[in-house]
Order: structure tokens, then C-alpha cells, then sequence
């Protein structure tokens, strides 16, 4: 191992130490609140809603994990280990619906079924029937939040069991099949069982994502802990009960997290293995599977996209706006600065980890890559009351200072976006580092090489790819994000997300297309880099 000064080492190890403090702090204010006295406002709570709050969020992580896991394995299977025409390009399809972030498609839903929306609207045509006269269930209940959240966030599962089923798991599956197994026994006795590890880890991202969902279970009425923390916050105005509801979504959270890495550890690599024969479909069996895949690309992202793309043409004049073009420059400006940050941070973690991998490393280093777990109503709320307490004090010490940049404003909004997505980042530069072997740093040492040199000339051509995936992926995330912008812009600051979520709150999304379709057109950047990287989002970034 090459030798690096102490004074380098501690330059390095000093990012990781501010990360792990700084992310800690929302989980520590989080736990803190649960000890502050109850109030009024907490002990209504745990009268009216907070049983509601549990159960629906429960609920709503089965639902959305059920028919995910159907979605996901079941397209895994057929892109993994069948062969059929149409396979390879159905195999990047099936990971768009992560392109269009899941409030974006509930909008466009409930705006379609609506009584007065084009589906009805054309089904009482056909059928020459009356207004009020074809009642169908409203699909804003927390069953349609389930199926809308599942058809945007299968491909988790999808692309994890895809990777199983085409590698160790399928090669064990031809071999029960010539032991004489059929081909269900040997699927549901040897070849799901193999691939549980991948579909387990791939499961607690979906439980994750839904957890953290704020636009669909708000826009839908559905009481879940996010719509209470932000309720509870902004409208009752009590943050030690937000807080104290946070607390209790952080107990689902890390549990989640805790079965996400265990059966990340548990998943076998299967990239050095030869890839398993694939079971050819031909006829009838070829068409069915074509279907069973087109089915989740056509509900995930063919109709929202467009649906969006008919109601953008309808209002290209906002493109001209002055408004529009503000909103748009917030959004670009506040991901290119967040994305560009976030990595740099990314990097110096990433090569303190490559200098000193001590177990306080690593520990310092997960801490600090936790962040992404968390939701960003979770984020936003806890950041606020520890900052808020800051800000005052500031303002003891300097009476004649208005500023409030600890309470809200572009600089709190980036720390929120550097708490929640460091762990995309740091990923991808980790994964770059992994594959720059250390004895290429030895021996740039032995020829008498800087860190900074080492840095300059050997480090950064070689993890281009790397720092690019990153930035984008950043990119991406933080131009969909939603909650954490809701509660911590400026007034007056509005994003296109911010923009989206006002406009179909009030039943206008037709006013809201042209912002929800670049930002789902955004969206299917990290879906292309994930198709060429062969990996997920879930080594990205849970």
C-alpha cells in the first residue's frame, strides 16, 4: 500500500467527519424530539390519526410491495431467462417507468379517470350512457396510490431479478431441469429461491420509495406519515410532534435499511459467471410475453408521457413565459450547483475511504451515505427545528442581521439535497475507484508523484466516466424532488416540480404539462446509464 503523509490523511478524513456530522443531525433531532414533554397537539394525535398514520403507510408498503414484486419477478424472469424476438429491446423498455417520478403520474391518472376526463367522457359516449350513470371505483384511494406507485418503481425488483435469473440462479435452474425437475417445480424450487437475495434487496428500495412518497399520497388524501409530518408542520404549526412522527418513520426506515443490507451482502455476483441457457418461446407463449412486458411500460410510461405530451401542445405558450423560463432556470441551476457539490463531496469520501480504510472510516463514511434512506419530508422537517435554534442564536449575537439562511432559503435547500442524495454520488465514484487498482497509485508514488499529481494526471482521466454518471444521476434526482423543495425554498422560489405539484393540486395539469414533461424527459437519463452500466439504482444509490 502506498504511503501518504498524516497531514494528507487528515485533510482527506476531514470531509467524511463533517458528512457524518452533518447528516447526523436531522436522525439526532429526529430521536431528540421523542424525549421533549408531550404536548396537546401530540397527545390529539395519538387520539385521531396516528393509528391511521401507522396503518395506512403499512398498508400501503404491502400493496405497493405485492404488486411490485408480481410486476418486477415476473418480467425478470421473462427478460432473464427466456429468449424470445423482441427480448433486448424490451429489456431497456421495462426500466423507463423510473423516468417519470410517481406524483407526475398520478396527476396524469386521476386527471384521465376523472367523471368529467376523456376515459369516462368516451365510455358514456359508446355506450350512450348519462353522466353519474357509470360508476367506477375513484382511483384516488389508497389501493389506486399502490397500483400507481407500483408501475413506476417495479423496475427495481425488475432489474435486480433480471441480473439473477440471466446469472447464477439460472444456471441452477438448468441444472434442476436436467435432474428432471419441470419447469415450475424448477422455478419455485430452485431458481426463485436462489435469486431471494436480489429480490429481497430490490423489494426494500420499492418499500423505501414509498415510504418516502409525499406527491402521491397528498394529492390522493391518503393519511400516510409524510402527509401527517407535513400537516402536523405546517399546519398545526407543532414541530416537536412532527418531529415525533418523524421519529416513528425513521423506525420504519431503518429497518428497511437494515434488510436492504443484509440482502445486499447475501446477493451473489453473477458477472463472472457464464450466462445460463434461456428457455425459447416461440408462437402463442413469445406473443403472451411480449404483452405481459408492454403492459408495465405502457401503463408506467407510454400513457403519462403521452398523455402529457397532448396537454403540452395545447399550452406551448408557457414556454415563452417569463414565469416558466424563471422556474426553469431555478430548477437547473439548483441541480447543476447540488450535483457538482454533491460529487465533489462524493469523491473526497470516495478517495478517504481508498487512503485509510479503517473501520472509523467506514463507519464515518456510512453515516454519512445514509441520507438517501431518509425520506425528504423527514429531511426537510429535522433540518429545520436544529437550524432554526441556530439561526437565533445568530441573530442574538448579531442583532442587526436579517438574514435566515438557517431557517430556509437556496443554501438549506442544498444542504437538505446533500444529506438525501450524497449516496448516488458516492457510489458511482466509489465503484470507480474500486476498479483503479492501488498498485497504480504505488507506483506513481515510486516515481514521485503528489497526491494532488496522482489526483490530476492518473485519478481523474480514468474516473470520467464515473464523476459523469454521478453529476447526472444528482441531476436527475434533485430536479424531481419534491417534498424537501416544498418545505425549504424561498418564497417566491418555485421549481418546475414545485410548479407541477401547485398546478395539479389544483386540478390543473394541463397548465402543468410542459414542466411535467421535462422532467420526465430528464428523468430517462439515469435509465440509459443504467442500462449501459448493467447495474441499478439500487448499487447506486439506497
Amino acid at each position: 500500500m502506498h504511503t501518504v503523509s498524516q497531514h494528507a490523511r487528515v485533510l482527506f478524513l476531514l470531509p467524511a467527519w463533517l458528512m457524518a456530522i452533518a447528516i447526523s443531525i436531522p436522525i439526532v433531532a429526529t430521536l431528540l424530539a421523542v424525549a421533549e414533554p408531550q404536548g396537546p397537539i401530540w397527545e390529539h394525535l395519538q387520539e385521531t390519526v396516528l393509528q391511521e398514520y401507522v396503518l395506512n403507510s403499512l398498508a400501503l408498503m404491502a400493496l405497493t410491495g405485492a404488486i411490485s414484486l408480481v410486476l418486477g419477478v415476473g418480467t425478470g424472469w421473462l427478460i432473464g431467462a427466456c429468449s424470445f424476438k423482441g427480448r433486448k429491446t424490451l429489456s431497456w423498455l421495462l426500466m423507463l417507468p423510473l423516468a417519470a417520478p410517481a406524483y407526475i403520474v398520478a396527476y396524469v391518472y386521476t386527471d384521465l379517470f376523472e367523471v368529467s376526463g376523456p376515459v369516462l367522457t368516451a365510455l358514456r359516449s359508446l355506450l350512450s350512457l348519462d353522466v353519474g350513470e357509470l360508476p367506477l371505483p375513484s382511483i384516488r384511494t389508497l389501493p389506486g396510490a399502490a397500483i400507481l406507485l407500483s408501475l413506476v418503481l417495479y423496475p427495481y425488483i425488475y432489474l435486480l431479478s433480471r441480473n439473477s435469473f440471466s446469472g447464477r440462479s439460472g444456471a441452477q435452474f438448468d441444472a434442476a431441469r436436467v435432474l428432471g425437475h419441470g419447469p415450475y417445480s424448477a422455478f419455485f424450487r430452485i431458481a426463485l429461491p436462489a435469486s431471494r437475495p436480489a429480490i429481497l434487496g430490490g423489494l426494500a428500495l420499492v418499500l423505501m420509495e414509498t415510504l418516502a412518497d409525499f406527491g402521491v399520497v397528498s394529492y390522493f388524501s391518503v393519511p400516510t406519515f409524510s402527509t401527517g409530518i407535513f400537516r402536523t408542520w405546517l399546519g398545526l404549526g407543532d414541530a416537536t410532534a412532527a418531529l415525533r412522527l418523524a421519529a416513528f418513520m425513521l423506525l420504519f426506515v431503518i429497518m428497511l435499511v437494515v434488510l436492504e443490507e443484509r440482502n445486499r451482502r447475501g446477493t451473489a455476483d453473477s458477472s463472472d459467471l457464464t450466462q445460463a441457457s434461456q428457455i425459447n418461446l416461440t408462437g402463442a407463449k413469445a406473443g403472451l410475453a411480449v404483452t405481459a412486458c408492454l403492459v408495465p411500460v405502457i401503463l408506467g410510461f407510454a400513457i403519462p408521457l403521452t398523455t402529457l405530451l397532448i396537454y403540452a401542445s395545447e399550452h406551448l405558450q408557457q414556454s415563452s413565459s417569463a414565469d416558466f423560463f424563471r422556474m426553469t432556470v431555478n430548477s437547473v441551476s439548483l441541480a447543476l450547483t447540488a450535483s457538482v457539490t454533491i460529487t465533489l463531496i462524493a469523491w473526497l469520501l470516495a478517495y478517504t475511504k481508498r487512503l485509510h480504510p479503517s473501520p472509523l472510516n467506514h463507519s464515518l463514511i456510512r453515516v454519512s451515505t445514509i441520507g438517501y434512506s431518509l425520506p425528504g419530508i423527514l429531511l426537510a422537517v429535522a433540518l429545520l427545528r436544529p437550524l432554526g435554534a441556530v439561526n437565533h442564536w445568530l441573530v442574538d449575537i448579531w442583532p442587526n442581521s436579517t438574514d435566515a439562511i438557517f431557517t430556509g432559503g437556496v443554501l438549506l435547500l442544498l444542504y437538505a439535497y446533500v444529506c438525501r442524495f450524497l449516496t448516488v454520488a458516492y457510489q458511482a465514484l466509489e465503484s470507480g475507484f474500486t476498479s483503479i487498482s492501488t498498485d497504480l497509485d504505488a507506483a506513481a508514488r515510486t516515481l514521485g508523484a503528489t497526491t494532488l499529481g496522482l489526483t490530476w494526471r492518473i485519478h481523474l482521466p480514468l474516473l470520467k466516466p464515473s464523476i459523469l454518471g454521478a453529476c447526472l444521476l444528482v441531476f436527475v434526482d434533485v430536479m424531481r424532488e419534491l417534498p424537501a423543495t416544498l418545505i425549504l425554498r424561498p418564497f417566491n422560489f418555485n421549481t418546475l416540480a414545485t410548479h407541477v405539484y401547485r398546478f395539479a393540486s389544483d386540478e390543473r395539469l394541463s397548465e402543468a404539462s410542459l414542466a411535467a414533461v421535462l422532467i420526465v424527459i430528464v428523468g430517462v437519463i439515469p435509465v440509459v446509464l443504467l442500462q449501459r452500466s448493467g447495474s441499478s439504482r439500487a448499487t447506486l444509490g439506497a
